[in-house]
This record gives structure tokens, C-alpha cells and sequence, in this order.
């Protein structure tokens, strides 16, 4: 932030708080110590982008008189549970969603090579974009070598709350309806089983095939959570899908193909040829599938992956009609002529 926004943004916030809104996330420490000056009972979090790593940062927010801290990404399970030992603010971690190839908040490489910084909200994400690692001007390796996957914590809920962390953050922004709507109800479901101590806690197959299926970069990982890891996944950038079959037949003529299927396809299923093409296609009727583009570049035995499932996406949408609420208003109208 600069200093010709700030009177702008305590406008708009000015404006969020009088509609009711519950907090304001905040990178700028400067904006932070103004808003807590101008709305002293709103509460205000310290997002990830300050890239708090450590006790010291979290005191410095309290001292300052922040409400939340959004830890930095890049922590493990074990430097979160020692911050938490040493402070009573609310703490707050990503438990599903995109990560960050650098830390969070620091990142300049948007706004070097695509004058479009990440720390202003505006990151074009050039660590999913194809690069060469060279080598004394040798070609070494290749691929989408700054693509990390997703973050999952689904399967370390209960060590995740055993740290003693306040609330999950959910990727949200951007993503569709029916992503929302599986990833919170299946955090919800676990979080509950999680604090239930007369169940075992176990995720069901079907619940992570779910979470696959809706958006995967090459499968989930857990981040820094477990430790320092390899978070990125070289051959695709963006929705890998799930695996359900290889290539079995091509008919040129007619650009269709067969599929020995591992999984089942519906109707008004997306598929996806090899993970690093774009060859899709809408599935048409039970025994065929639809004009395939650029056949002359599908293989046998190439994988086939299942991009969108029709069938799941209409049972978020079932959810979704049951939940809309009515409520009462009281109006005027006036007709003119």
C-alpha cells in the first residue's frame, strides 16, 4: 500500500464495517495500526502475506493490537504448536488450497517479469508457466519446475488441531461454486470426527476422490506442514483430474477413440488425454465418446483423466437450491409511465 490509498482504503473499509462484516485481513502493518485507531471493536488478522514465521512477529501483531494471525505457509506442524505455546491469540492456518513457491507476501517475480505484483493482490502467476533448467547453457531438465501442488490437510486434521490452531483457511476466492461447496463440507465433516475422541478418525476413499476430482494439481501434498518437502509437480500447472482409464482404440476417421476404464464416465463427463495435452472432450452418449481435436497426436495407451464429473457437480447443485433462503422484506414500488 501506498500513501495516496490509505485514505481510500479506510473509506472502504469504513463502508464494510457500517454493512456489519465480521473482520478485515490486512498485509500493510501501517493500514493495520489505522484501521485499529478508526474502528477500535473491529477485529483485525494479520494475513499470511505479512509472513509471520515466528513468536516474535505473532507479540509484535498483539503488541500492536491485531485480533488473528494468519501463520506463514511455510510452517511446519512443530513451529506452529511452539507459537501457540507462547501466545493466546487467535491463530489461524491454510488447511486447503493453492500454495505459494515463495514465501507468501515476498514474492516479486509477477511484478519483474509481468509488471503485475503478487503483494498487491494481483500475482499472474508465472510459477505456473513452462520453463528449461540450464546448465552451463545445457538443457538439464524441463517442465513447470515452480508449480507447486495443492495443499491437503484432510489427513493430519487431528495433529493439525492438536497444535492448537483457531481456524482452517480454505482456498475460495476465484473457484467455483462447486469447489467451495465439497472442499468446506468435507472439512466440516472431518473436523467434527476429528474432535469426536469415541470415533477413529479415518478419510473415506470416496470423500478423497471427491477432493481429487474437483481440483488437483498433480495429486495433494501437505506443504511445509510435515516438514521441508518436494511441493511441486513438474508436468502440469493446472487440473490434472483423476486417472480412470488408458486409450485402448483409435478410430482416425471418425476421431473417436475406446478407453479401458479403471473408473466409471457419465454422461457429461469432461475427460482429459495425458496429463500435459488439452485434449477434451464432452462424453455424448453411453458407448462412444465425442469428436476428439487433433486426434493425430493421441497414442495407445494413453491416460485418460476424468476433468469434470457431471454427476458430482449436479448433487453440489441439489445442495445448493435446498439452502437458498427466503426472508421477508418490506417495500415500495412505484410504476412510472
Amino acid at each position: 500500500m501506498f500513501n495516496h490509498e490509505l485514505e481510500e482504503a479506510l473509506q472502504t473499509a469504513k463502508f464494510a464495517y457500517e454493512a456489519g462484516i465480521s473482520a478485515i485481513i490486512v498485509q500493510d502493518i501501517g493500514l493495520a495500526i489505522e484501521l485499529i485507531k478508526s474502528f477500535p471493536d473491529l477485529p483485525i488478522h494479520a494475513s499470511t502475506q505479512m509472513t509471520i514465521t515466528n513468536l516474535d512477529g505473532v507479540h509484535l501483531m498483539e503488541k500492536l493490537g491485531l485480533k488473528r494471525v494468519v501463520l506463514a505457509r511455510e510452517l511446519s506442524l512443530k513451529e506452529i504448536t511452539q507459537i501457540r505455546k507462547g501466545t493466546s491469540m487467535e491463530l489461524e492456518v491454510f488447511g486447503h488450497g493453492a500454495l505459494c513457491v515463495s514465501y507468501s507476501g515476498q514474492c516479486l517475480f509477477s511484478s519483474m517479469v509481468g509488471k503485475r505484483s503478487g503483494n498487491r493482490g494481483l500475482c499472474a502467476g508465472p510459477c505456473r508457466l513452462n520453463y528449461k533448467l540450464l546448465k552451463n547453457g545445457k538443457p538439464m531438465n524441463s517442465g513447470y519446475l515452480l508449480s507447486p501442488k495443492d495443499i491437503s490437510t484432510l489427513q493430519l486434521l487431528p495433529e493439525l488441531l492438536a497444535c492448537g490452531v483457531d481456524s482452517l483457511k480454505m482456498e475460495g476466492r476465484k473457484k467455483s461454486y462447486e469447489y467451495v461447496s465439497i472442499i468446506t463440507r468435507m472439512y466440516r465433516k472431518y473436523i467434527d470426527l476429528a474432535q469426536d475422541k469415541t470415533k477413529q478418525y479415518k478419510v473415506e476413499e470416496e470423500d478423497l476422490r471427491q477432493i481429487l476430482q474437483i481440483y488437483n494439481r498433480g495429486g495433494m501434498g501437505t506443504g511445509y506442514l510435515e516438514g521441508r518437502q518436494n511441493i511441486v509437480y513438474s508436468k502440469k500447472p493446472n487440473h490434472l483430474g483423476v486417472y480412470i482409464g488408458d486409450v485402448s482404440q483409435i478410430y482416425s476417421k471418425q476421431k473417436q477413440i475406446s478407453i479401458d476404464l479403471k473408473d466409471k464416465l457419465s454422461l457429461g463427463d469432461v475427460i482429459r488425454i495425458q496429463e500435459d495435452t488439452s485434449y477434451i472432450s464432452q462424453i455424448n452418449d453411453q458407448n462412444r465418446i465425442g469428436e476428439i481435436k487433433s486426434i493425430k497426436n493421441v497414442k495407445m495407451q494413453d491416460k485418460v483423466y476424468k476433468i469434470v464429473d457431471h454427476e458430482l457437480n449436479k448433487k453440489q447443485w441439489d445442495i445448493y437450491k435446498k439452502e437458498i433462503k427466503k426472508v421477508d422484506i418490506s417495500c415500495k414500488l412505484y410504476q412510472k409511465r
